[in-house]
C-alpha cells in the first residue's frame, strides 16, 4: 500500500510540474527543485523493488528540463539508481560478485545516459537551428504586415510546434534505438554473467561466459556510438547485404541464448532501400529477443522470403505461445515495459509494412514482418 501511495505522489509529481504546466519548464530554479524531487521518488520506489527501474529511466529523459551543465548532474544521479535495479536492488551489491557488477553497469549506464544527453543536446542545437530559420521568415512575413498581420500568431505558434516535434521526433528515434541496441545488450551480458558465476568450477565454460560478455559490451558500446550518429546498424553496415546480416544476426543469437536457430532465404534477394532493410533487421532482432526472454523455447527458425511484391521476414519459436493478443503484447514485450513490440509495428509501419503475430499455448509463437519491394534509386 505505501509503495502503492508512493508510485501516485510521483505520477502527482510529473503530472503538475511538467505535463499540466509546459511553459514552467523555462524556469530553472523550478525544473531544478522538480528534478530533484523525481530523483528522490526514484530512489525510494527502487530501493523498494528494482521493478521501478523502468520508471527510473525517466531520470535520463527528464535531465533534459536542466539548465546547461546540471544536465550532466542529473545524468549522473540517476545512474547508480539504474544499475542497482539491473543487478536486483541495493541488496545485491554486498553478495557474491555484485560490487563487480554494479560497477560494470555503472559503466554501462554512463553509456547510456551520456547517449541520451549527448542526443538531447543535439536535438536541441537542431531545434534552435529550426527555430532561427522560422523567425527570419517571420521577420520577412511582418514587413508585410499590412496583407500578413492576421499570421502573426500562427507563425508563433509554428516556432513552438517546430521545436517541440524536433525534440520529440529526436527522443523517439534514441528511445527506439537504445532499446534495439543497449537494453538488449545488457539483458545478454547480464546472462552471460550470470553463466558465468554457475559454471566457476568448470574453467572453460567460465572463461565462454566472460567472453561473450565481454563482446557483448563492446559490440553495445559501438551500437551506442552508431545510434547517436544515427547510422546504420552495424551487422547491416557490414554485411554484404541483408539476408548476410539477418543469418550473422541469428547465429549470434543463438550463441548467447543457447538456443539452436535455423535461417532460410527463399527467393531472389534485391536490394532494399535502406530504411526498409532497417526495419526488417530491427523487427528480427527484437523477435529473437522476446523468444530468449520469454518463450522458454528449445529451438527456433528464421525465415527471410523475396517475392516481387513483398519481403517477409518469420521468425518462429517451439516456446510456450501465450493465448490473446493482449496477453501475448505484454508477455512478449513485458521485460521493457511493452515498449519493444510497440515499436516494431510502428518502424514498420513508417516502412509501409505490416507486423503480425500468431501463437496458441504449448504451440510456440509466429511473428511475421512483412515491407513493400521497393526499387533502390541511384
Amino acid at each position: 500500500m505505501q509503495t502503492t501511495l508512493i508510485a501516485g505522489a510521483a505520477g502527482g509529481w510529473m503530472l503538475w510540474l511538467v505535463t499540466l504546466h509546459p511553459r514552467w519548464r523555462e524556469r530553472p530554479g523550478l525544473m531544478a527543485l522538480y528534478y530533484a524531487g523525481l530523483i528522490v521518488f526514484v530512489g525510494v520506489l527502487v530501493a523498494r523493488s528494482p521493478l521501478f527501474g523502468f520508471f527510473g529511466f525517466t531520470g535520463y529523459v527528464h535531465a533534459d528540463l536542466l539548465p546547461g551543465r546540471w544536465k550532466a548532474v542529473g545524468v549522473a544521479a540517476t545512474v547508480p539508481l539504474m544499475a542497482s535495479t539491473q543487478i536486483g536492488g541495493f541488496r545485491q551489491i554486498t553478495s557474491g560478485t555484485g560490487a563487480t557488477l554494479y560497477g560494470v553497469f555503472i559503466l554501462v549506464n554512463l553509456v547510456i545516459g551520456g547517449s541520451v544527453m549527448y542526443a538531447g543536446l543535439m536535438s536541441e542545437r537542431r531545434s534552435t537551428q529550426r527555430g532561427r530559420m522560422v523567425e527570419e521568415l517571420a521577420e520577412a512575413n511582418r514587413r508585410l504586415e499590412a496583407t500578413l498581420k492576421e499570421n502573426a500568431g500562427l507563425h508563433a505558434q509554428l516556432l513552438v510546434q517546430a521545436r517541440e516535434a524536433g525534440v520529440l521526433d529526436e527522443r523517439r528515434r534514441m528511445a527506439g534505438e537504445i532499446h534495439d541496441t543497449l537494453a538488449q545488450g545488457l539483458i545478454g551480458i547480464l546472462t552471460q554473467l550470470e553463466a558465468a558465476d554457475r559454471s566457476t568450477d568448470r574453467p572453460g565454460q567460465h572463461r565462454h561466459h566472460l567472453d561473450l560478455a565481454r563482446r557483448l559490451a563492446r559490440d553495445s558500446l559501438a551500437e551506442a556510438r552508431r545510434s547517436v550518429q544515427a547510422l546504420r546498424p552495424g551487422p547491416l553496415a557490414d554485411a554484404p547485404h541483408l539476408p548476410q546480416a539477418v543469418t550473422d544476426l541469428a547465429h549470434g543469437w543463438s550463441e548467447t541464448s543457447g538456443v539452436p536457430v535455423r535461417v532460410e532465404v527463399t527467393g531472389e534477394p534485391v536490394p532494399l532501400p535502406p530504411g526498409l532493410e532497417v526495419a526488417l533487421f530491427r523487427a528480427a532482432q527484437e523477435a529473437l529477443a522476446n523468444v530468449a526472454k520469454h518463450a522458454r523455447a528449445s529451438r527456433a527458425g528464421v525465415t527471410l522470403s523475396y517475392t516481387p511484391d513483398v519481403v517477409v521476414l518469420d521468425v518462429r519459436d517451439d516456446g510456450t505461445g501465450f493465448t490473446s493478443p493482449a496477453a501475448g503484447e505484454l508477455r512478449r514485450s513485458g521485460a521493457d515495459g511493452g515498449y519493444g513490440m510497440t515499436a516494431m509495428r510502428q518502424r514498420l509501419r513508417q516502412a509501409g509494412g505490416t507486423l503480425e503475430v500468431e501463437s496458441m499455448p504449448g504451440e510456440g509463437t509466429a511473428v511475421s514482418a512483412r515491407v513493400p519491394v521497393l526499387e533502390v534509386v541511384g
